[in-house]
């Protein structure tokens, strides 16, 4: 199975109400996507979201990725031969992760469909279902408490609220919710980056000195700020997620040896896709560390790959795969079933999307 063409297009879905963080705020999923075909006629799909302030890729950057550098340096390639094109897709251009990631899942597809399986049985089959959380942006208070009940009613048993704009203020927002919503429901908190090691450290516990119960704090300082996050992951009981910190391999040895977090947070558009964040996870289950598989603002598409990678995984042991709960419609043909706060895996053969919108014309 050789490839014979690499194409790209792209989305606009519509969120079903706006994405608030303290890094940006999103109203809509527009993104790039790709199409791999190969010589039996075969087609694998990818998606890449441009997320700037986080991976550095814009919307142009992708596109001049994949069509000016990947492209040339994959067609002809064999499928079956999947490292040496995964060794090919890594050198033929530096960083440019969110590119990477999309044709590497594309790639993986086609990998799939080529000894007819789902990505997460060859992957590992760990498990065909998952549990999500769902994700409250950061709202004033009152507005952040009816998305938590809401979210709840819908089936949700774990939120991820988005906190790190008004310091001390987060502590309100947590409690508030978690009187709302009551002590059987979990809640992971996401700063985003948004406070200093010492804001983290006095937020937290607090949040801990008022019986809270939080199941982790994800990425409480600056990405580049190890030091910093090592002095909060010491200094708390808390479990802290390192997100933003976290690309490659390399930095999960660095982020697990050096202590500064207990928890990793595996993203595909970070890793460059499938094939790295397959690395992390080995890296993981050597130092006995769990990890997240998370996503950007993306749609069904990449969430799919995400949730392959985590059904195959037994060292992901927390989802944050919500993207096509947040978006207003799903364009998409085949794939898992998203079912609220389940997620369950079929038998289709790779990631099992059999149609894209962008490429029907």
């Amino acid at each position: 199975m050789k490839i014979v063409d690499i194409q790209t297009d792209e989305i606009f879905i519509p969120l079903a109400t706006p994405f608030k963080t303290a890094l940006r705020t999103v109203s809509s999923v527009e993104d790039v996507v790709v199409k791999i075909t190969a010589d039996d006629g075969r087609v694998g799909y990818g998606e890449a979201p441009p997320t700037g302030v986080i991976t550095g890729d814009t919307k142009g950057s992708i596109l001049s990725a994949v069509n000016e550098f990947i492209r040339p340096a994959l067609l002809g390639m064999d499928i079956a031969e999947l490292d040496a094109v995964m060794a090919r897709l890594d050198s033929c251009i530096l960083k440019n992760t969110s590119a990477k990631a999309a044709v590497d899942m594309a790639l993986y597809d086609l990998w799939g469909k080529l000894y007819g399986a789902p990505l997460y049985r060859l992957l590992g089959g760990a498990r065909r279902e998952l549990e999500t959380d769902i994700t409250i942006s950061v709202n004033p208070v009152e507005e952040m408490v009816r998305d938590s009940l809401a979210a709840v009613e819908r089936g949700y048993r774990i939120l991820k609220v988005k906190v790190g704009k008004e310091g001390l203020k987060d502590i309100e927002r947590i409690q508030a919710i978690r009187q709302a919503v009551g002590p059987q429901v979990a809640i992971r908190v996401d700063a985003n980056q948004g406070w200093t090691a010492k804001q983290a450290v006095r937020i937290i516990t607090a949040m801990e000195d008022r019986g809270l119960a939080i199941d982790l704090v994800e990425q409480p300082v600056k990405a580049h700020d190890l030091e910093g996050m090592r002095q909060v992951t010491r200094a708390v009981y808390t479990p802290i997620l390192a997100d933003e910190s976290v690309f490659s391999p390399e930095d999960a040895v660095t982020i697990i040896q050096t202590g500064a977090a207990d928890l990793l947070n595996i993203k595909l558009m970070k890793t460059g896709g499938i094939h790295n964040a397959l690395r992390i996870c080995a890296v993981a289950e050597t130092y006995g560390v769990e990890c997240m598989i998370g996503c950007m603002l993306e749609s069904k598409l990449a969430v799919t790959a995400g949730a392959h990678l985590a059904a195959a995984r037994g060292v992901i042991t927390r989802a944050d795969l919500d993207g096509p709960s947040l978006c207003r419609t799903d364009p998409f043909e085949g794939g898992p079933d998203f079912l609220e706060n389940r997620i369950v895996m079929n038998d289709a053969p790779g990631l099992g999307i059999t149609g894209l919108p962008a490429f029907s014309a």
